[in-house]
């Protein structure tokens, strides 16, 4: 992934900085875009990563939020939307849209991001990808799942995980003999 980097509201410290990409090199990073601050839908979002944010962080990841609003309008959003009480994670301002270009979650007509989901492992490679429009919130537990499988077979050369793995589930161990048979390979 290109690196990129912008200002951000830290909610526990109360402070804008500076934060960019390659300060999470190490990590798992969860990059949460969303449409914008003193909307609808977003404050649930970011309501319910901030009750995974403790997961996801056992799990060795971090979480940035960015949405084209800047860093002052994040700051009073988070005071006044009684959702965001939780939320712990930084959240970055995108107002010229540099970075919600770089994930191509921009909106050209809008001047918004869309609600982009992405999944990047301790080497800033880009492992999962999901965009939806602004209607419809995220399942913010299917991108902790996400998360939990990509961790799982980075940590275990040569598994996958099938549909609807959950943490302690089966995987498979790819071989040719799985080929045509993956049933039978479940059932072990």
């Amino acid at each position: 992934m290109e690196e990129f980097e912008g200002e951000a509201y830290f909610p526990i410290e109360k402070e804008i900085k500076r934060v960019n990409l390659g300060e999470y090199r190490g990590k798992w990073l969860v990059v949460l875009f969303y449409p914008a601050d003193f909307t609808f839908v977003c404050p649930t979002e970011l309501a319910d990563l901030a009750k995974a944010y403790d997961k996801i962080k056992e799990l060795g990841g971090e979480v940035l939020s960015i949405s084209t609003d800047t860093a002052y309008v994040h700051k009073a959003w988070l005071e006044t939307e009684p959702l965001l009480k939780d939320v712990r994670f930084p959240m970055l301002a995108d107002p010229t849209g540099k970075v919600s270009r770089l994930f191509d979650v921009y909106d050209e007509g809008t001047g918004l991001a869309l609600r982009g989901a992405f999944i990047l492992d301790p080497e800033g490679v880009v492992r999962s990808v999901d965009i939806t429009m602004y209607d419809v919130g995220r399942n913010i537990d299917e991108i902790v799942r996400r998360l939990k499988a990509y961790k799982y077979v980075s940590d275990n050369p040569g598994a996958a995980c099938p549909a609807h793995w959950e943490e302690g589930d089966l995987s498979l161990n790819i071989s040719l003999d799985m080929v045509g048979h993956v049933a039978d390979f479940l059932k072990k």
